[in-house]
């Protein structure tokens, strides 16, 4: 045997085993991506991200179950618990007992002959007129002399089952210990009991001290299979199972709750159990009022629970309470932390554990990452790298979109010369970008690293580089843009279903340009009754407002002051709108509105459109809805001004302000002008430019200009 005094290892390092609750470790990193698109959507809809993060981790990800799903399984199993069971089982099983006790003690009496007659019928007449409770039965015959064995096994453990119960109700595990209980487990839980009441009476007065704990842990520990570290983990233990224990006292009938509380003073024999039992509830009570000691339940199920059996459901409907609450999320300075796994798993199993841990560690990521910020009056926001993340996803959209409608082949030059793009593509014939010479080496290294040959020596006179080795820079056309998109942000815009569209729209451009075209500069300029230049962050915040008023003229002012401020750029306008200008703006700067448009309204709206012509912008008109009055202005106008209209269907908006971008710069790398007439012509609606607004397909342009501006897709970061 291992000597218990040898000294241990140096440093005193104890090994310590316990169980993994860290998650399948071999799991996928969880998906920012999915949980950032559906935030952004709620955001751009008009919520706070606040708001948007926890409604995703609520309703959950296409293969992760949200919080929503956790609560209906909790509530699912709460009602299975309280359908299925009924509190009466140990008195069901107590009344069985002392049934089988009678009847074989008459049985007896009928077959023992050598009885005196006298003793026989006084003893039939006992068993004849016991009380038809039983309780009050089970007390009658305790002096009751028993002349056949099996029925005083039977009323004897009708006494060794109600100690056993009333045990299990309050100590884990001790039902299952006590089944085969002996004179010396009755002393050893007496005494146990004794203790515990005296470690608790000092605990409550203050006068105790950690070894008292460890000197009970060491005489009663095998007790206490959840193995508590100190008297405070002991307490909150015996508290939950003990509260739980008198709740099932009060789902109880009053002929129910009596017949018990009368057959606890013959638990074990004694009333002694019982008297202990009552002092151990009194000093839970006052050391953890916090519990629960006056809930109860209404059972009304088919299934029979024992006292230690309704105890531990009453238990788990508090588990289930409990979890309840904390996947609610609805108090303050709620967290997905504040979760218990370890109840959960006990509850639902490890599946729902493992989804709660996965949101968890999702809203962990989301918070302490570089997705959201505070601002200065600490509401939540989205960075901008999450902003530029959400763009990349629309972009990613668009460009599927765009695919889809007409099939293009991969073309992969970003522009015809001019400044690095920061990507490189295979050499082809023709191509006369310069060489990148480290990726032209590294593919022949790697190509002869991949023979047999090139890894043993290479030969004489062997190439070093082959044509398919080689890699040149890819380069971009530097003809830079002034880009004015122009969104409507009227009430009607919300009302109609246009908002998100629109925001998501400004978005995908807005990333475009900064992260493909940064030589290109954008301003955003929402109009309704008012105008104004926003930033990105401000737009996809933005909260519909009822507004009258559509100042379009306001919008134009500003688009023209931005156009002149980059006088070396080419003017590029855009302009998303569901109506009419309703409004303008005055000499003084107040605003003139009036439906139906008034004419000075719809002349100085022009007016100022004719400036965007003369300082060369180039314009297209995204026309939303079938308004009449607006598509004869903005046809009538599209004409004036030399430009273009769209009429795309919402989901297709996106498509098409990045489909006129696109071929914007087409048209500046080619000496064109976008809507220009290219025999002298007006477009009119019967233009390859103009039949986008008649058929809602973006084919004009891709016609004019040989297919995509740069090929498919190539704007997208894959």
């Amino acid at each position: 045997m291992a000597d218990r005094s040898a000294p241990r290892p140096r440093g005193g390092a104890v090994s310590r085993f316990q169980r993994y609750d860290g998650g399948d470790p071999l799991a996928p990193p969880v998906d920012l991506v999915e949980a950032l698109d559906a935030i952004g959507e709620d955001v751009m809809a008009g919520y706070s991200p606040e708001h948007a993060l926890n409604e995703f981790l609520r309703r959950g990800g296409r293969d992760q179950s949200g919080l929503d799903d956790l609560a209906r399984r909790v509530a699912e199993r709460r009602r299975d618990l309280l359908r299925r069971h009924n509190l009466g089982g140990t008195l069901n099983d107590i009344q069985k007992l002392l049934e089988n006790a009678v009847l074989e003690e008459r049985k007896q009496l009928a077959r023992d002959v050598d009885m005196d007659d006298m003793d026989r019928s006084f003893a039939q007449l006992r068993l004849d007129n016991l009380p038809s409770s039983t309780s009050a039965a089970v007390s009658e015959l305790d002096d009751y002399d028993w002349r056949s064995s099996k029925a005083r096994a039977d009323y004897q453990k009708i006494k060794d089952l109600l100690g056993q119960e009333m045990l299990g109700q309050r100590f884990a595990g001790m039902k299952q210990t006590l089944q085969n209980v002996t004179d010396e487990d009755r002393r050893a839980v007496n005494e146990m009991l004794a203790d515990l009441n005296q470690l608790l009476d000092k605990h409550r007065l203050g006068e105790d001290g950690p070894e008292d704990f460890e000197r009970f842990m060491a005489q009663h520990g095998q007790f206490f299979p959840e193995n508590p570290q100190n008297i405070d983990e002991l307490i909150d233990a015996l508290a939950a199972r003990s509260a739980a224990a008198q709740r099932m006292l009060n789902s109880m009938t009053d002929e129910q709750r009596e017949e018990l509380m009368e057959l606890s003073a013959q638990a074990f024999g004694s009333p002694q159990l019982a008297a202990q039992l009552a002092d151990l509830d009194e000093n839970l009570k006052a050391l953890r009022p916090g519990e629960d000691w006056s809930g109860s339940e209404r059972f009304g199920g088919d299934e029979p629970l024992g006292m230690a059996e309704g105890a531990q459901v009453l238990s788990d409907i508090a588990d289930l309470d409990d979890l309840a609450e904390q996947l609610s999320q609805a108090y303050d300075g709620a967290r997905l932390d504040d979760i218990d796994l370890d109840a959960l798993t006990r509850q639902l199993g490890d599946d729902a554990a493992v989804d709660a841990r996965t949101l968890r560690d999702l809203e962990r990521a989301l918070r302490q990452g570089d997705t959201f910020r505070r601002d200065s009056r600490g509401d939540l926001q989205l960075t901008p790298k999450a902003m530029r993340r959400l763009g990349q996803s629309l972009l990613r959209d668009i460009a599927t979109r765009m695919s889809r409608r007409r099939g293009e082949r991969e073309v992969r030059l970003a522009g015809a010369a001019g400044e690095a793009s920061g990507g490189t593509r295979a050499w082809e014939f023709g191509s006369t970008e310069p060489w990148d010479i480290p990726r032209t080496m590294l593919n022949g290294v790697l190509r002869r690293a991949a023979t047999r040959a090139g890894a043993q020596q290479t030969a004489p006179g062997a190439r070093r580089i082959e044509l398919d080795d080689i890699e040149v820079i890819e380069t971009e056309d530097r003809t830079q843009a002034a880009v004015a998109l122009l969104v409507d942000t009227s009430f009607s815009m919300a009302m109609d279903g246009r908002w998100l569209p629109m925001k998501r729209t400004a978005l995908a451009l807005h990333t475009l340009i900064r992260t493909r075209f940064r030589g290109d500069r954008l301003q955003l300029i929402g109009f309704s009754r008012h105008a104004q230049v926003m930033e990105i962050e401000e737009l996809t915040g933005l909260d519909a407002m009822w507004d009258k008023g559509t100042n379009l003229h306001h919008a134009l002012l500003l688009a023209n002051r931005f156009f002149r401020k980059n006088p070396d750029a080419q003017p590029v306008l855009l302009v998303v709108t569901d109506g009419e200008p309703t409004s303008h703006l005055e000499s003084d700067g107040s605003v003139r509105f009036a439906y139906p448009p008034h004419p000075v309204t719809i002349a100085r709206t022009v007016d100022e459109w004719d400036v965007s012509q003369r300082l060369g912008a180039q314009t297209t008109i995204f026309r939303l809805g079938s308004d009449p009055g607006l598509a004869r202005f903005v046809d009538s106008l599209a004409r004036r001004v030399d430009g273009r209209v769209v009429a795309p269907e919402l989901d297709d908006l996106g498509v098409a302000v990045v489909d006129s971008y696109l071929g914007s710069r087409a048209a500046r790398s080619s000496g064109r002008r976008v809507g220009s007439p290219m025999d002298g012509r007006t477009p009119g609606p019967g233009s390859a430019q103009h039949r986008d607004a008649e058929g809602g397909a973006f084919g004009g342009l891709r016609d004019d200009f040989g297919g995509w501006y740069g090929g498919r897709g190539f704007w997208v970061d894959e």
